[in-house]
Formats: structure tokens, C-alpha cells, sequence
């Protein structure tokens, strides 16, 4: 089955007492299946709001988003969602959190801990199994966060700032970790970042989007400056980042948010 994910026509408003305020408008974009997607732009461009349409958290005000070709008409299975806070259950262990989905999704046990057991010992929580979340270091609960989403096999992963509460040391280890296990089931990911770098490594392609009301500004094919054969993502970011089609995109990419910004 496909995981491509079609936006046709989206636009979202929100009342609010100054009246109407549009986040998104007329928002027009194709996602190939298991690509990964990185969206980044001023704050207030959009990006959550286009995120939790995505995950069915929230209708649009016009359009249609369309998984595997169906409307997405509600939360679902066939995606999850990994937020910036981790939002794990403090009172849950760390296999208790990652099985959580799929328990009340009805999974037999079996299956369950089958799943569980390969999610920790992929996301490399072995040995933390019975550790509870205040016991972790913040990495380690977003690792936590991670296997959680990663353990329902969804078609789609939702991915807002992850890392953005991390230190530089653990976002570095996480970004290339997820690269990781990305890699294992090739999900389609759509991720939102305000580190351009982050985006430029990790992405098939960077989309830009204006400020609000949101639009698509300008969409990178990071495939261009990397290679076509060998994504820069598959090697260590400072490796990467050390490279000159690296710095010309990150600059490209920064001047575009940049203009938006001073247009506020």
C-alpha cells in the first residue's frame, strides 16, 4: 500500500477576538511515499497547524488531505505524532509507554511484546525497560517518544521540533539515530524544524513556507546538492556539514526563511 499524502486545496482558520485569523491558505502539495519531508519557516507560519491537520487532531476549513488516496477524516493508527515535550506517561515505565499504542490499539500480547522488545533494543533502551521517565535524561525520553511511535508501524510519522528541547550533543546523536531507524521501515515522514541545518540533513526535500497566512514559498530537492546516489543523511552530520553543497544549501535555504521574517 501507498503512504503518499495528498494536501488539495488546504486552508485553516481560526476565530479568534480579533477576529478571523487564516494560518494556512490554499495549500497545495504532494508527499511520495516514504519520503522525508522537512518543513521550515518563520514562527506562526503554519507548520503545527498543517502538522496536527495531517495527524486528523483538526479539520481544514477548506481542502482535503488524502493518505494512501482516503480522506483523512480523524486520528488514526496509520499515523503518529512525536511532539517537542516527549509526552510520555510519568507514571508509565519505558516498555509500558512504548507498548501503550499498542495495547489500546488491540494488539494480542504476544505480538505486543514481540514489537516492544525490538523497538527497545532498536532505539538502544536496553537495560531501561523498568525505568520510569523522571530516571532518563532527556534524550533518553526521546528516544522513549521515538520507539513509542515507531513501535505502531505507521504509515506516516509526524514529527514537531523533537529535538528542539535537546542539547546540541543529544540532538546531533538523535538526529543521526533517527536517520537510523528511519531507515529500518522507511515511514513517510513530514518533520518540522526551525534549524535549517537540521533540515538540510535529514531531508529528502525542504519545503518553505511564507509567513502566515502559510504557503509554500519554495520547495529544495536536498538530492540536488547531496547526490542522487548517496543522501549526505546516510553519513555523520559533521561530515556533512562540512561539505560545500551543504553550506550553499544551508544558505540558500536560511535567505528564503530570512526574507519572510523581515517581511513581518
Amino acid at each position: 500500500m501507498s503512504n503518499s499524502i495528498s494536501y488539495r486545496g488546504i486552508s485553516k482558520k481560526f476565530t479568534a477576538k480579533a477576529g478571523v485569523v487564516t494560518a494556512l491558505e490554499n495549500y497545495n502539495f504532494e508527499i511520495d511515499a516514504h519520503e522525508f519531508i522537512v518543513i521550515v519557516g518563520p514562527s506562526g507560519c503554519g507548520k503545527s497547524t498543517l502538522l496536527s491537520l495531517t495527524a486528523g487532531l483538526m479539520s481544514a476549513s477548506e481542502g482535503q488531505i488524502l493518505l494512501d488516496n482516503q480522506p483523512v477524516t480523524g486520528p488514526g493508527p496509520d499515523r503518529t505524532v512525536v511532539f517537542q515535550d516527549f509526552s510520555l506517561f510519568p507514571w508509565k515505565t519505558v516498555e509500558q509507554n512504548i507498548s501503550f499504542g499498542l495495547r489500546i490499539n488491540g494488539v494480542a500480547a504476544q505480538e505486543r511484546q514481540q514489537l516492544m522488545t525490538r523497538a527497545i533494543k532498536v532505539i538502544g533502551l536496553v537495560g531501561f525497560e523498568k525505568y520510569f521517565p523522571d530516571q532518563l535524561s532527556g534524550g533518553m525520553q526521546q528516544r522513549v517518544a521515538i520507539a513509542r511511535a515507531f513501535v505502531m508501524r505507521p504509515k506516516v510519522l509526524l514529527m514537531d521540533e523533537p529535538f528542539a528541547a535537546l542539547d546540541a550533543m543529544n540532538r546531533t546523536l538523535m538526529q543521526e539515530e533517527l536517520v537510523r531507524i528511519w531507515s529500518e521501515d522507511k515511514p513517510t515522514v513530514l518533520f518540522i524544524t526551525h534549524s535549517v541545518e537540521e533540515a538540510i540533513y535529514l531531508a529528502d526535500r525542504v519545503l518553505v513556507m511564507t509567513r502566515r497566512p502559510g504557503s509554500i514559498k519554495e520547495l529544495v530537492n536536498v538530492h540536488d546538492f547531496s547526490g542522487p546516489d548517496s543522501h549526505w543523511r546516510h553519513g555523520p552530520i559533521d561530515a556533512a556539514m562540512a561539505r560545500k553543497e551543504f553550506q550553499e544549501l544551508r544558505q540558500q535555504i536560511w535567505n528564503s526563511v530570512k526574507e519572510e521574517i523581515g517581511e513581518q
